[in-house]
C-alpha cells in the first residue's frame, strides 16, 4: 500500500486518484499506524516551506518519518514542496528541512525578465541518469510545474532530471530509497502516469 501523507499541504486527492488510475494501491493519511504499515510513502506538498515543517512537526509525524524513510528506507517519493522539505533549508524560511538529501533549496531567478516567477506551466526535462523512477519515459517527456524555488544538491549525482527556465535546475532527485520531483506527475497526463507507475513498480 502507497501511504499519501496528509499533513494539512497538497493535492492528496488528485495523487491517490492518479494512483488509482494506474491501478496501484493507495490510501490517504496522517495515522501513524498507517505511515508505520506503508510499503511506499507519498510526500506531497503547495506553498511555503516554512508553513510546510510547521505542518509536518504539528502532525507529530517528524520522528516516525525519520525512522520509516532514513532507518526503514521505506522508498519515498516527495512531490513539489513535499520534494523541497526533504533538503537541509531553503531561502524561502528560516526553518529546518528534513535533511534527507544533501541540497538547499534557493529561489528561481532567470536572467531573462521575460521569463516570470512562479514557473508555471509545462516545460520538458532531461534525464541525467538512468533510475527507475525515470526508466522507459515516453518520447520528449514534458512535466506541469507550478513553483519559486528549486532544489539545489550539492552532490550532482542526485541529480535524475533536469529542466530549463532560462538556467537548468534540477527537476527530478534521488539519494537511494529517497526520490523527489518539482513538477505535479498528478497534474501530467500521460507523462505523470508513468512515472507514478514506475514510482509503485520499480523504486
Amino acid at each position: 500500500m502507497i501511504t499519501i501523507v496528509d499533513y494539512g499541504m497538497g493535492n492528496v486527492g488528485s495523487i491517490r486518484n492518479m494512483l488509482k488510475k494506474i491501478g496501484a494501491e493507495a490510501e490517504i493519511s496522517g495515522d501513524a499506524t498507517r505511515i508505520r504499515a506503508a510499503s511506499k510513502l507519498i510526500l506531497p506538498g503547495v506553498g511555503a516551506f516554512d508553513a510546510g515543517m510547521a505542518n509536518l512537526h504539528a502532525s507529530g509525524l517528524v520522528p516516525l518519518l525519520n525512522e520509516r524513510v532514513v532507518s526503514a528506507k521505506v522508498p519515498v517519493l516527495g512531490i513539489c514542496l513535499g520534494m523541497q522539505l526533504m533538503a537541509h533549508h531553503s531561502s524561502e524560511g528560516l526553518r529546518h528541512g528534513l535533511g534527507w538529501i544533501d541540497a538547499e533549496v534557493r529561489r528561481l531567478k532567470p536572467a531573462n525578465p521575460a521569463l516570470k516567477v512562479p514557473h508555471m506551466g509545462w516545460s520538458p526535462v532531461r534525464p541525467l541518469r538512468s533510475a527507475p523512477l525515470i526508466d522507459d519515459l515516453p518520447d520528449e517527456p514534458r512535466f506541469y510545474f507550478v513553483h519559486s524555488y528549486f532544489i539545489d544538491c550539492r552532490d550532482a549525482g542526485d541529480v535524475l532530471l533536469e529542466t530549463r527556465y532560462g538556467e537548468p535546475f534540477a527537476s527530478a532527485v534521488q539519494h537511494a530509497n529517497i526520490w523527489g520531483v518539482q513538477f505535479h506527475p498528478e497534474k501530467s497526463h500521460r507523462y505523470g502516469m508513468h512515472l507514478l507507475r514506475n514510482f509503485a513498480s520499480r523504486c
